[in-house]
């Protein structure tokens, strides 16, 4: 077997994988106020390329108190960097204009902290930086594949201000996993500085990173000119070689004959699926574009439930890109070999420009009764086929609706729907099991598990409509050289949204009822103490006394111990699936604290294990049931050298006078 590695790499595994260059005109203000335009940038092996390597992504400040990397790192400078560093004096030169330039060691007190190693050079007199030359360890900053980054700065003295700006920063690191090794080297130069006493207000605005718009298209007369440190020897030929093998692939005959070998339908094709893709010509007669494609998914892994027993899906798509409508339209089959049933599902999404999207949908389909599916078919099919366990609670529904989605003033993200369905019980058809032993399963009705024969509601019709809406805080953007935008980390805005649904039509009046929630998420660190995450959930119904129980609320709740790592603030650890569900009031919370090493980094020998300590907290109130808490503390980053992604948590809840516990794990996948 053949394996190709990265483009670029010669038959031993030498070479370069990625290569480019921007030049970029930056405004600044301290303390932290950065805008780029980006003036030229290329890519090797691409002719209309451009990279996201701007200055924004590697603006490293050692004044402040914190520098940021993967992890807040604590800056030699910081207030309370004493705690961190110890600092060793190696003397004193003199520059060319006769400013002493003390050499200074820094040290770190504790090998595992977020800190760094090498040297500061400080200028006497006012405290200036002059350089800085110190060495970042992969293990601390929580990125095993790094195993080294080497940061070095230089500052350079103008007469008329008596200023030290940067002038040049370059950083090389080596990393590796999986035994494969690479290298990489970035360099900066700052020059022709213009410094200004003030800016007007209208400088810095949420577009922080643009381009010119011939800034992908410069020729190499201009990089000869303007390319401030020449290219190596090996970057040469790089550019050379990747140039020559883009004209090879842009060849028309060959790009005619990849697509038609990529349009042959294989044996396994069968099983594993296949696409086939419609082009066309570019204006250039050099580039077949992609303007739709047809898609023949393949079979799903099957899965197992005590109603479908295995099961599998299996289905078509068809896309069309760019016209005057583009649009996309399945249609999904999907069988259960116990149920010896199939059922079939449809959709068809349009994009109108300066409209909106629509969604149609419509067909029959078997759903969980938290259409937030809080068990996965794959826990399921392990609890069931192991342990017997058979939580996932499933019901039948045939459906049609149709949504429409917009974005209004940039600010506010609707999405409106009808959808008309039919609901109807079912009824396990299977209790087959791997693991032989003398209990039963479950039933299929969440609310009598135990009882085969009833079920949680009757054969009912209902009509709902439902609005969901998110509000959308400004945000800083970059400009792409297309005319799209790339939105930037936002992490300390939190999230705030609202839902709205009601039942209009039913074939019992009891069926009808208004439900209105609103919901916030809001996420961020506190410099190298860690990351605080918290989520609050509300919601009400109103003439909702006699409705069905797949329309009641439904918590996530957890029987297993298994969860992910993106669900900590979406859902309970102990908490079972369905006995909280309610068609009242709710209140729901849910926090969470990683120390990212804080704790455990100054503990000895326990911060041989590089674990990070994560506590949490999750509760519920409604009318219907006492109180529920959970308090949870573990932890994360546990795993031997690169490979450190399990998470452990030992868990405690609390409802009345009811106390239970538990360990739960998951993976960073």
């Amino acid at each position: 077997m053949k394996i190709e590695g990265p483009e670029g790499l010669d038959k031993n595994g030498n070479g370069v994988i990625y290569l480019s260059e921007t030049v970029s005109h930056l405004t600044f203000e301290q303390p932290d106020k950065l805008k780029e335009r980006v003036i030229a940038t290329k890519v090797s092996g691409s002719d209309n390329g451009f990279s996201y390597g701007t200055a924004l992504t590697t603006f490293y400040n050692f004044y402040d108190d914190y520098v940021d990397f993967e992890v807040k790192m604590v800056s030699p400078l910081a207030k309370g960097a004493f705690g961190y560093y110890k600092y060793k004096f190696e003397g004193s030169t003199f520059d060319e204009q006769g400013h002493e330039i003390n050499k200074i060691k820094i040290i770190p007190r504790r090998d595992k902290e977020p800190v760094f190693e090498g040297y500061i050079y400080i200028v006497s007199g006012s405290w200036a930086i002059y350089a800085v030359d110190v060495d970042i360890k992969g293990y601390r900053v929580q990125m095993p594949p790094l195993k080294s980054l080497k940061l070095q700065q230089n500052f350079s003295h103008n007469a008329s201000n008596g200023l030290w700006a940067k002038n040049s920063q370059t950083f090389d690191f080596e990393a590796g996993m999986f035994g494969i090794n690479f290298t990489g080297k970035f360099t900066h130069v700052y020059s022709n500085y213009v410094f200004h006493d003030k800016f007007d207000k209208k400088t810095f605005g949420r577009e922080v990173v643009s381009y010119e718009k011939d800034a992908i298209k410069k020729d190499s007369t201009y990089w000869t000119a303007n390319r401030p440190v020449p290219l190596t020897d090996e970057e040469t030929k790089d550019y050379i070689k990747k140039d020559s093998l883009r004209k090879v692939r842009e060849n028309p005959a060959r790009l005619d004959s990849i697509a038609n070998k990529r349009s042959r339908f294989g044996v396994l094709s069968v099983i594993s699926g296949h696409s086939w893709n419609g082009t066309r010509r570019d204006s250039t007669n050099t580039k077949n574009i992609t303007t739709s494609r047809f898609t023949y998914n393949g079979f799903e892994i099957p899965m197992y439930n005590t109603v479908q027993g295995w099961n599998t899906e299996n289905g078509f798509s068809y896309s069309k890109y760019g016209g005057k409508l583009p649009f996309t339209a399945s249609v999904t089959a999907n069988y259960g070999l116990a149920e010896d049933r199939f059922r079939f599902r449809g959709a068809f999404s349009p994009y109108i420009r300066k409209v909106g999207t629509f969604h149609f949908t419509g067909g029959n389909s078997i759903v969980q009764f938290n259409p937030n599916e809080p068990i996965s078919p794959l826990v399921n099919t392990i609890s069931s086929l192991v342990f017997k366990n058979n939580y996932m609670k499933l019901y039948d529904k045939t459906f049609m609706g149709v949504s429409y989605s917009k974005t209004l003033f940039d600010r506010l993200s609707l999405t409106g729907g009808v959808e008309y369905s039919r609901r109807k019980a079912l009824f396990n058809n299977t209790d087959y099991v791997l693991i032989k032993n003398t209990d039963d399963y479950f039933s299929n009705n969440p609310l009598n598990p135990l009882d085969n024969t009833s079920v949680p509601f009757a054969t009912h019709y209902v009509t709902k409509a439902t609005v969901d809406g998110q509000f959308i805080w400004p945000y800083d953007y970059m400009s792409t050289p297309y005319g799209g935008k790339v939105k930037l980390s936002d992490d300390n805005l939190p999230t705030l949204g609202f839902h709205y649904e009601k039942i209009f039509a039913a074939n019992k009046e009891q069926y009808k009822y208004d439900f209105v929630s609103v919901s916030s998420t809001y996420r961020t660190s506190f410099d190298n103490k860690g990351n605080f995450g918290i989520a609050v959930n509300a919601g009400k119904f109103f003439g909702a006394d006699g409705i069905s129980f797949a329309d009641y609320k439904h918590f996530n709740g957890n029987q297993t111990h298994y969860t992910t790592m993106d669900s900590r603030l979406k859902s309970f650890n102990l908490l079972p699936y369905y006995t909280a569900s309610t068609n009242n009031s709710y209140l729901e919370l849910h926090a969470e604290h990683d120390f990212n090493g804080y704790i455990m980094n100054k503990i000895p020998l326990l911060n041989l294990l590089q674990w990070n300590l994560i506590v949490g907290y999750h509760g519920l109130m409604t009318p219907d049931t006492k109180p529920y808490h959970e308090f949870t503390a573990g932890f994360g980053n546990i795993g031997l050298g690169a490979f450190r992604i399990l998470r452990v948590d030992y868990v405690r809840s609390f409802q009345g006078n009811v106390a239970t516990n538990g360990v739960m794990f998951s993976l960073a996948l």
